[in-house]
């Protein structure tokens, strides 16, 4: 197919845990269509969507894949599907946020092993809040320990937990054998066997008698479930008119779109059982773009929402979702057409920065493949070389406008590293270097402290995965160390004394004297400085300097070596001379007063605090309230949410949660969901080891 149409187009996100088999289902999807010659393996690193270098070496996805296929269902329509292969693992689930902010539907892939996990969980929840209809695919049918009945269970569990009707969860498929006996599958809908060869394709078989009895029984469960949701239908139904697989399609269709239900396929990617059968459903039953209008937020966060219907007659705006940093190309934008045609040559505006941005060639991606087009409508996700001024998640549109994408809430970084160039070349590039790092990649956060240069992410993998970018595509080869928590002092009483600077050594001398007093302040009141000399004992000229030397000398390090905070340092008297005073005399003088006086006041060691928030199951509450106990954390609140996990609200000293994230998911088997924000500082108590 030369051309996609809008009502044509199909794209869909595959989501689910790692290692359920997203990737080589989509591998599968395109060696059926005809898009590639053979199929590649993810333990080869020979897979079209899993190209990147990096998930070679790991032998997983840590990246989003987007590939285009071509597909005629049985219904005779040619369709443009657009695969979006995320990974299952949770450090990279900022390419999860990415598909389904552009996705039409969500293939929640769920291991017919090792079922609904984790990974599994989350994607669904993610698809909830993001509004995705979805379909399940029960992959890994052909392996050992493989059990279709017992997924399709937990997956209804699963829908009951977080606010579906089980009875939504509609199993399309039965498997025809299982394990290694897989040898095709039964269509629910028509009440026809299919059975599989070698090449992927399939022919009508007879039902053996073990699946037959159960094939009809859910014919007539499933047949009822759709039609209920349907007046007309339902009243031919219960009138004996029973409706044919078509007309089953098309509720089912509609009812996808609007949440009601959740069709459940099975297959083997490995044996090409059932592949054909999900590019279909996924065309037939699935939503095309211009069902579904992209809702855009005007304004700031609190701006109103408007819905952009996918017409590609309308005005033209590009939803830019993914910026990869090529070696070869450059920077190259993934986008979705959210409204009109883009064609080469159209120059656009950025809604977010402002710049003009000219198209200057487009193309199709296929994994690491680029295919050229001249034109892409409404719906469709193409590429674009060389659009500096748009950053990830930016708008493109034909006029300036103030309007962006109503994603997904963004995902806060949980861990962090910080980064030491292992050269002068390397430091001179790194500042760049992690800018554009961080445009291909949101979730990824760079901050700079006085001492480190600090990266932050959502896992331990994901900073791996951005440390070799650097090095790789970028050219800057760093080594990581521990991020230095910013402890403070603070004095537990005042002080008083004297800052002097007496030097006579030719010419003009160095002169000056200061009387200080300092004074606790309360927390998070930071530095005071009051003139309290009367009589012109300090000329006012030099006052500007006394307060520089004493917020020098504070931020310095008081006697633990630490910056001194919420202190006020008054200047109530001193001494000057006509010639030999000078403002670096007095600053001078302000600091050694400054020193004298921490010294003779003490100082406490004062450690920051994060608000943690964690949401987990409630089977794991009481070992997580323990381990925050034991992390010196203090609970600040205990909730049920409203699809019945616990929320825990806690205030813990950072030093206790820098590597919290990777023990909370081993706590919780990888079923909770982390929080942090900075809190306030907090004294640590006496009795702990010197920080």
């Amino acid at each position: 197919m030369d051309a996609a149409t809008t009502p044509t187009v199909r794209n869909v996100a595959l989501v689910g845990h790692g290692g359920s088999g997203k990737t080589t289902l989509a591998e599968a999807l395109l060696l059926r269509s005809g898009a590639i010659p053979r199929a590649g393996r993810v333990e080869d690193g020979s897979t079209v969507c899993d190209h990147e270098p990096e998930e070679v070496a790991r032998g997983s996805s840590v990246a989003l894949g987007v590939a285009d296929l071509d597909w005629t269902c049985s219904q005779g329509c040619a369709h443009r599907v657009t695969l979006l292969d995320t990974p299952g693992a949770p450090d990279f689930a900022g390419a999860v946020d990415a598909a389904l902010a552009v996705a039409d539907l969500a293939v929640v892939v769920v291991s017919a092993v090792d079922g609904v996990q984790s990974g599994t969980e989350a994607a669904w929840r993610r698809c909830d809040e993001a509004g995705i209809p979805r379909l399940v695919v029960v992959s890994q049918e052909d392996r050992a320990r493989a059990d279709f009945h017992r997924v399709l269970d937990q997956v209804r569990d699963l829908a009951r937990r977080t606010g579906h009707d089980p009875a939504g969860v509609v199993p399309l498929e039965l498997p025809l054998g299982e394990e290694q006996a897989l040898h095709g599958v039964a269509d629910v809908l028509s009440d026809r066997g299919f059975d599989y060869a070698a090449d992927g394709r399939h022919h009508d078989c007879d039902l053996p008698a073990d699946v037959a009895d159960e094939e009809h029984r859910l014919h007539d469960e499933v047949t009822e479930e759709i039609v209920a949701h349907d007046d007309d239908q339902l009243e031919r139904y219960l009138s004996g008119d029973e409706p044919d697989a078509a007309d089953l399609e098309r509720t089912l269709a509609r009812e996808v779109l609007a949440g009601e239900a959740i069709p459940v396929l099975v297959a083997s990617a490995a044996t090409g059982v059932g592949i054909d059968r999900i590019a279909d459903l996924v065309c037939e039953i699935g939503p095309a773009p211009a069902d579904r209008a992209t809702r855009l937020r005007v304004g700031g966060d609190a701006g109103a929402e408007t819905e952009l219907p996918a017409d590609p007659a309308g005005e033209t705006v590009l939803h830019v979702f993914r910026t990869v940093a090529d070696p070869f190309v450059g920077q190259v934008s993934v986008f979705k057409v959210l409204s009109g045609t883009v064609r080469t040559g159209d120059k656009l505006v950025s809604t977010a920065t402002g710049t003009e941005e000219r198209v200057h060639g487009l193309f199709r991606l296929r994994g690491r493949e680029h295919l050229p087009v001249d034109a892409v409508p409404a719906g469709s996700i193409a590429a674009v070389a060389k659009l500096a001024g748009t950053p990830t998640g930016g708008l493109l549109a034909a006029k300036a406008q103030p309007v962006r994408p109503a994603t997904l809430p963004a995902r806060d970084p949980v861990l962090a590293i910080a980064l030491v160039p292992v050269s002068q070349a390397d430091d001179d590039k790194l500042s760049a270097a992690l800018t554009r790092l961080a445009a291909e990649d949101p979730t990824l956060r760079v901050d700079r402290t006085p001492h480190q240069t600090v990266l932050r992410g959502l896992g331990d993998a994901h900073l791996a995965v951005a440390v070799d970018r650097l090095a790789r595509v970028f050219g800057v080869h760093v080594t990581t160390e521990p991020v230095r928590i910013a402890y403070r002092e603070t004095i537990a009483r005042g002080a008083e004394a004297e800052g002097r600077l007496k030097k006579q050594s030719g010419g003009h001398g160095q002169f000056a004297v200061v009387q200080l007093r300092l004074a606790p302040l309360p927390p998070g009141s930071g530095f005071a400085f009051v003139d309290s000399v009367v009589g012109g004992a300090v000329p006012r000229s030099y006052l500007p300097a006394v307060e520089r030397g004493a917020a020098e000398a504070l931020a310095a390090g008081g006697p633990l070596g630490h910056p001194v905070v919420d202190v006020q340092v008054e200047v109530y008297d001193g001494k000057s001379h006509a010639v030999d005073s000078s403002d670096m005399a007095f600053r001078t003088a302000a600091a050694t007063g400054v020193r004298a006086a921490l010294a003779a006041a003490g100082t406490v060691l004062l450690e920051p605090t994060v608000h943690v928030t964690v949401v987990v199951p409630t089977e794991v509450q009481g070992d997580v309230l323990g381990d925050l106990s034991g992390r010196r954390g203090r609970i600040t609140s205990t909730t049920t949410t409203d699809d019945g996990r616990v929320r825990i609200d806690a205030v813990v000293p950072e030093a206790e949660v820098v590597r919290y994230a990777l023990d909370l998911r081993a706590l919780t088997g990888g079923h909770g969901e982390l929080t942090l924000a900075p809190a306030d500082y907090e004294v640590r108590p006496g009795h702990l080891a010197p920080a």
